[in-house]
């Protein structure tokens, strides 16, 4: 969610994700009632009480993803890729049954 909040000020349409009129930070990060805005599993998962979901989800904003995480969150959205180390893609790859990591490119090798 943060990848997505910080589009625009990445964007340098605006200075913080507050700023940018369309975000959805506007519910989540400061509590304001928008009636298209449902908050998903994981907001309701930051705390108890809506304040301290608020307040949380606020805090995630104050460290920000470094050029390289950029790339690889990009990379794995792109291809439809799970992001984690190895250990968390097996897991993924066992509980949904799908392939979550890429496949090495090139013709096959020819192992005798």
């Amino acid at each position: 969610m943060c990848y997505i909040e910080l589009n625009p000020v990445r964007a340098s349409m605006v200075s913080s994700p507050e700023k940018y009129p369309w975000s959805s930070y506007h519910a989540n990060g400061v509590g304001k009632q928008i009636e298209l805005c449902k908050p998903h599993e994981v907001i309701t998962k930051l705390g108890k009480t809506r304040p301290i979901r608020i307040k949380t989800y606020r805090e995630l904003f104050k460290y920000h993803l470094d050029n390289d995480e950029l790339v690889q969150v990009r990379k794995a959205v792109n291809q439809g890729m799970a992001l984690g180390n190895d250990r968390f893609k097996q897991e993924v790859e066992q509980l949904s049954g799908r392939r979550v990591t890429t496949l090495r490119r090139g013709p096959k090798s020819k192992n005798k």
